[in-house]
């Protein structure tokens, strides 16, 4: 299969492309039906020539090409409308009837503050032409009314506020929010990418629309992503806030499989300047060798590493309800643990040869120690919940 993706340079197209071009070269081996020969790329810088080639051999168009941010209203329609009309005319001549997708924008239903959005107006005429050339020619035409988009390599100050809000926070810049409670709907780039690739399987989601809100049907007019998220100006904001604060506080906000959490924090990331990809974590040393703090979750504990010098014994204390896995990842050591009031000595020989992960048991004191008397011992240690000063649940008793 050979796919043409116009646009190929902005937000979507860029993502849409290194996806495909993942799949085609083997890389991503998720779609295992998706055969995918070539991938062309047009966008402005592309010689017009090139159009003609790529339509004549195209088993698919993705038509991402279009205007968002022009000197004049008028131009909305020239590159909204104008390019399509090129592009489904030189499909036309090749009498090419291959699927073809159209980029559109949920402001074509012309709805409520959309009601007379210029922008809004020049997709809804490409969405009628494509729909008029579908019914022409009988080709399989798929029209998408995105939302508000975001994800990696989104352009800040452009027309994305969560791609402003994470490049500002990340960088230290100062943001506007005139109503916190202002909510959006937002599409992340890679679920969007994912009904891409459904698309070229010939598995869109069919919809219809009540308003703003698709109706997903099999005979469905459009089509559209199925995941979305609808999130406050003031939640963004304060996410952003908590993950700027990570590598001072250690502490990772809940971000579960699938939530927009985790979807933000990725996208977060993806503006940090390069004097933050990296930071500093407090070693505590002293003669015995060191302890630092890696990583804090808000309700999955946290995680340490522990460094022994030769022949050194640490640990000689029990816990409550605390527990610990302790994982020996170099060095040579002996790790003990005896039941609270009683003589039974639990003893576990470890190396960094063959890391194995030991419970520290509730109820049992416990202690670990350095058998080389050259090498240090390293260990990686997590705790069920973060350390509180004020109820450590840690007592001192020797094995």
């Amino acid at each position: 299969m050979k796919i043409l993706v116009t646009g190929a340079k902005g937000f979507v197209g860029r993502n849409l492309c290194e996806n495909l071009k993942a799949v085609r070269d083997g890389k991503n081996r998720t779609r295992p039906a998706l055969q995918i020969e070539d991938v062309f790329e047009y966008d402005l810088d592309t010689p017009p020539a090139e159009l003609d080639h790529f339509c004549a051999q195209a088993d698919f168009v993705f038509n991402l090409a279009g205007v968002n941010r022009p000197k004049n209203n008028d131009e909305f329609m020239q590159g909204n409308f104008g390019f399509a009309s090129t592009l489904l005319d030189t499909l036309k001549s090749h009498a090419n009837r291959c699927p073809v997708m159209l980029s559109s924008s949920i402001q074509a239903t012309l709805i409520g503050r959309y009601g007379e959005s210029d922008y809004g107006k020049s997709k809804l005429a490409g969405e009628e032409l494509f729909f008029t050339y579908g019914q022409e020619t009988g080709a399989p035409v798929l029209v998408y009314r995105f939302p508000n988009l975001f994800g990696k390599w989104c352009r800040p100050n452009y027309n994305s506020a969560v791609a402003t809000f994470c490049n500002n926070t990340a960088n230290d810049l100062p943001i506007t929010v005139n109503d916190r409670a202002t909510e959006l709907e937002l599409l992340y780039i890679d679920d969007l990418v994912e009904e891409m690739l459904d698309a070229l399987e010939g598995k869109p989601h069919r919809c219809d629309y009540d308003g703003l809100t698709p109706v997903f049907h099999d005979s469905g007019r459009y089509c559209a992503a199925p995941v979305t998220h609808k999130v406050t100006l003031g939640e963004i904001v304060d996410l952003l806030e908590r993950f700027k604060a990570q590598p001072a506080t250690l502490v990772l906000p809940e971000i579960p499989a699938g939530s927009f959490a985790k979807k933000l924090y990725s996208t977060y990331l993806s503006y940090l300047p390069k004097e933050k990809v990296i930071f500093d974590l407090k070693k505590n040393e002293d003669a015995r060798g060191s302890f630092t703090e890696l990583l804090k979750t808000e309700s999955c504990g946290q995680f340490s590493v522990n460094v022994s010098k030769p022949g050194i014994t640490k640990g000689q204390h029990w816990h409550n309800t605390k527990w610990e896995f302790f994982i020996v990842v170099s060095g040579h050591g002996l790790i003990q643990e005896r039941r609270v009031g009683s003589g039974e000595v639990l003893e576990f020989e470890v190396t960094g040869d063959k890391p194995q992960a030991i419970h520290m048991l509730p109820g049992y004191t416990h202690n670990i120690i350095n058998l080389s008397e050259t090498e240090n011992l390293v260990t990686l240690m997590w705790a069920n919940e973060q350390f509180d000063p004020a109820h450590p649940d840690t007592f001192f008793e020797k094995v």
